[in-house]
Order: C-alpha cells, then sequence, then structure tokens
C-alpha cells in the first residue's frame, strides 16, 4: 500500500519527464553508452552476432520501479540497416512479460539482436511480442558466436541483459514491443510512422552521431 502511494505520488512528475523532447535525446546518448559497452565487454555479446545483425534494440536503464507505472519496463531505440546505412532511431517501449526477476538493484540494459529481415518485418507491427513464435530466445555470451546452438542459429531475435557490467542470455518471455509515436515525432520534429524511420526514409537527428560512430564498427555487408 505505501508502495502504491508513493507511486502516485510521483506520478505526474515522471509522465511530465517522458514527455520531454531532452529526454528522448538522452535516451539516445545513452543507449550509445551501452552499445560501447558492448564493444568493449570481454566477455559480452559475441561480436559475430552484432556484425550481421539487421536490426538493434537497446533499452538502457530499465528500473525496477517501472513496475508501478503499467508494468513498463522502459523505453529505449531500435535501428535497423538500409541500402544506404543505418536507419534513424525509433523509440520503443518494452512492457509486460516475465523478465521481472532480471531486474534486481540498481539498472539493467536489455539489449535484442534481429537476425534478419523476416524478424524486422514482424518488429514493425504496432505490437510486437518477443515469444517462441516469433523466433525470439535468449542469445549466447561470449567472444564469439561459436556458443550459438542449433535454435540460436535459426532463430530470428537474440535478447540480453546487462547488469552490473555483464551481459547474460535473457529471454524476454512475451514481453511486448511497440513504438513510442510521440517521442519519436518530439524527436523528428513531425509525426512520422516507425517504418518510415526504420527504412531510411526520414534524416536522423543529429544527436545520434555519436551512435552511428559506434554502429558504424559493424560491416553493412554483414547483413541477411
Amino acid at each position: 500500500m505505501k508502495i502504491a502511494i508513493i507511486a502516485l505520488a510521483f506520478a505526474p512528475a515522471l509522465l511530465l519527464a517522458e514527455g520531454s523532447t531532452s529526454v528522448d535525446m538522452n535516451r539516445i546518448t545513452h543507449a550509445t553508452d551501452v552499445l560501447q559497452a558492448i564493444e568493449n565487454a570481454p566477455n559480452g555479446i559475441p561480436r559475430d552476432i552484432v556484425d550481421r545483425a539487421q536490426c538493434v534494440g537497446i533499452i538502457p536503464g530499465v528500473k525496477k520501479a517501472g513496475f508501478i507505472f503499467g508494468a513498463k519496463y522502459g523505453k529505449g531505440i531500435l535501428v535497423c540497416r538500409t541500402a544506404t546505412g543505418w536507419s534513424g532511431p525509433s523509440t520503443v517501449v518494452v512492457s509486460g512479460g516475465s523478465v521481472g526477476f532480471q531486474i534486481g538493484a540498481g539498472e539493467t540494459d536489455l539489449v535484442f539482436v534481429v537476425q534478419n529481415r523476416a524478424g524486422e518485418h514482424k518488429l514493425m507491427q504496432d505490437k510486437f511480442t518477443f515469444d517462441a513464435s516469433a523466433g525470439a530466445m535468449a542469445g549466447p555470451v561470449g567472444h564469439t558466436g561459436s556458443a550459438e546452438t542449433d535454435a540460436q542459429l535459426h532463430a530470428e531475435i537474440l535478447s540480453w541483459s546487462r547488469s552490473r557490467g555483464l551481459f547474460a542470455g535473457v529471454d524476454l518471455g512475451g514481453a511486448s514491443l511497440a513504438p513510442d509515436n510521440g517521442a519519436n515525432r518530439r524527436i523528428y520534429g513531425r509525426p512520422v510512422t516507425e517504418r518510415e524511420i526504420l527504412t531510411g526514409a526520414v534524416p536522423a537527428p543529429a544527436v545520434a552521431n555519436a551512435l552511428y560512430a559506434e554502429l558504424g564498427h559493424y560491416p553493412l555487408n554483414a547483413s541477411r
């Protein structure tokens, strides 16, 4: 009961923050920090998996308190490869599912990699659910993808969590992914669809330059 009262007391301030353009822009910066951590982790997400990724999703700084407000795990970004480079970042919301045990003290980052265009098309639905029928499963951890099982090799989407600097494969177990159209409108200055963003029809904001510098480490000819 006390937790619920505290949550209601702070809800207006948090909702105001959710609608702030600066918060939306900072989310791109935080996602870049997570991507840099992937690059530097000695035993994190296999580099060759990210090399051949069609899309990369990063949900930084998921907080345990997020479960109080509509069971949201958090907001992050999604980028996909296009014929001319990486797309602009689309803001997305991950909610529901059964990954609550992964969210402990402090903050947890969620990262998922879409391995092919079929998985990308699924993500462009108005609301996508991570489950086995959608070809989603926990990803391997190590220097290379040699730790992959046959199932992981054929999965369309692999996912990880990062807490206290350590990466671990995580099954998002029914969590849903949806575009945050309000945040995307604030970032791009006009109403845009997620499909427009992820197919490269919308120029990326300048705040994403550091993100592209990191993504530039992953060759474009590796997508499938």
